[in-house]
């Protein structure tokens, strides 16, 4: 490593997942100066390195929790229709789906939304309120007492080492990678049910029972070539890999059904692919509607692949050493290659042959040169043992027998809707998909036990590994790190720790106003057409 560059921020944010940005843009509208951090070269996390459309609840289009996210969808359907040749009747479709996808309302390209953050950060790094510092790894932290201090961080492009002296620390990694380096009490895994009464929970205690990752890839579609990869590594023992509680390897059609466990058949065709809105694994997460665009334009739809066939589960990833963290990952991109290879050449086709040799991989629309995301997707991660946690009784429909809503909290500080979704784990366990009501964020579950100056962002927050699984989606971690970049500016401000804001009643209700202002729910209506479904939970299709 080379010599160590100096810095000073009273705000620093390490992520530049969707938590990190948005906690970013919620202190610079506030007044404060900050530093984004991100290992990567593009931002957004789950949206865009990871390659994941947007997860959202039911009545996205027409409430937003929070409008800084109804700004981010808005901008992304602009970005299409200012700068890609969509038919007039595409760019005049108020509520645009790139993709036509099923799995959402704005399935989109993710080089698209990389670019749009970028948009939405500019002017203020134009003014010089925000540096941005990509490709970044956080190393260590220096703390004092029950405060952190510093934190370091590698340079991966120069080498160069970068001490970054702070106030306040916003963790914003996918993994809750700063909660370990501070030594911040958390959990990873899963909680035992005598901890949390959990209906769900597992007898006992389990850090090593964690969920599956996957590594997601871009791919289209030429059925009169021949886009065959090389056998990936691996390939003959992943092809016949199966979980016990599976009807089938996972190498195939036929999976476990989400809820019931029972098999369930899911091929890649149902009909032509130039239809809007089939039930199959085509049209699940498609990103680019042919359709949409200019004859010519887009030769073949554009799909994004993050299926159940693609669970990485054979090995944890939270906790472990770095060299098993890298045979981990390894492990699940050749899994994921494996599965792209088993399409192109052995599986069943939907006219009765055998293999799509046609399938193409897309790594132009990810970033990368291989087809596949540039990061895998993570699922879970670290936790803090917070002031308060997010437990199934406050959100489950079954858990909360006879109330036809979630808990409300006093200290809301947002809102958020997502089915307990939890995939197969690193201990063969199958998954735990379950009605959940529509929910708030409280501000309990952002306050580690003892430490006065981090925030998490997003799925590091104050859950069980339960709940976490209905606090992980898009929107809901956009308003996590709403949430925490506002308390971060309300703290500073006033010169508290961020602790004290909740523990005062004329200060929780000064913060709570404050979001408001900025356009954050902090509870959900109680009218119209989402009453029916507060009362039977989130239906969300797969």
């Amino acid at each position: 490593m080379s010599q160590q560059q100096e810095g000073q921020a009273a705000l620093v944010i390490v992520g530049g997942g969707l938590g990190g940005v948005s906690a970013a843009l919620a202190a610079l509208r506030l007044g404060q100066t900050v530093v984004l951090t991100e290992t990567l070269q593009w931002l957004g996390g789950q949206l865009t390195a990871q390659a994941v459309p947007p997860d959202e609840y039911p009545w996205i289009e027409s409430l937003t929790a929070s409008q800084s996210y109804a700004h981010l969808r808005r901008a992304i359907r602009d970005y299409y229709r200012r700068h890609l040749p969509l038919t007039d009747a595409a760019a005049q479709t108020y509520c645009l789906n790139p993709g036509a996808g099923n799995v959402s309302t704005l399935c989109h390209e993710p080089w698209v939304a990389a670019r749009v953050l970028d948009e939405l950060l500019a002017p203020w790094e134009a003014k010089g309120q925000l540096r941005v510092l990509r490709q970044h790894r956080p190393m260590r932290v220096e703390t004092q007492g029950d405060r952190i201090t510093a934190v370091h961080l590698l340079d991966l492009t120069s080498g160069q080492t970068v001490l970054l002296a702070t106030s306040l620390l916003i963790d914003a990694t996918e993994t809750g990678d700063l909660l370990e380096m501070a030594q911040v009490e958390h959990v990873f895994g899963a909680e035992a049910q005598s901890q949390t009464q959990e209906p769900h929970a597992l007898p006992e205690a389990d850090p090593w029972d964690q969920q599956s990752v996957t590594w997601c890839f871009a791919m289209d579609y030429h059925p009169h070539e021949h886009h065959v990869i090389d056998k990936p590594e691996g390939y003959d023992r992943f092809r016949t890999l199966q979980l016990d509680c599976w009807p089938n390897a996972q190498y195939s059609w036929t999976l476990s059904d989400f809820v019931t466990h029972q098999p369930r058949v899911r091929p890649l065709f149902v009909g032509p692919t130039d239809e809007p809105g089939l039930y199959d694994l085509w049209h699940a997460r498609r990103i680019a509607w042919r359709g949409h665009f200019q004859p010519g334009a887009y030769p073949s739809d554009i799909t994004l692949a993050n299926w159940p066939q693609m669970d990485y589960w054979e090995r944890p990833l939270i906790g472990v050493s770095e060299a098993d963290e890298q045979l981990a990952l390894h492990e699940a991109r050749q899994f994921s290659l494996g599965f792209f290879y088993w399409m192109q050449t052995e599986a069943p086709r939907h006219d009765g042959g055998t293999g799509y040799p046609g399938l193409r991989l897309r790594g132009d629309v990810l970033g990368t040169q291989d087809g596949l995301a540039q990061q895998v997707y993570w699922r879970e991660g670290r936790r803090i043992l917070a002031e308060f946690t997010v437990l199934e009784q406050h959100i489950g429909v079954t858990a909360r027998a006879g109330l036809d809503s979630a808990q409300p909290f006093a200290d809301s500080v947002g809102i958020g809707a997502y089915r307990i979704d939890l995939h197969p784990s690193t201990r063969g366990r199958n998954t735990v998909d379950i009605d959940s009501y529509p929910f708030q964020i409280p501000l309990g579950a952002l306050l580690p036990q003892r430490v006065d100056n981090l925030i998490p962002a997003c799925k590091n927050i104050g859950t069980t590994r339960i709940t976490s699984g209905a606090y992980r989606e898009h929107a809901t971690e956009w308003s996590i790190g709403e949430a925490a970049g506002s308390l971060a500016a309300y703290a500073l401000a006033q010169q508290l720790p961020p602790r004290a804001v909740r523990a005062q009643p004329d200060h929780l209700q000064a913060f709570q106003q404050l979001l408001r202002s900025q356009g954050v729910l902090l509870e959900w209506p109680r009218y119209g057409a989402l009453t029916p479904v507060l009362r039977t939970g989130y239906q969300k299709a797969k």
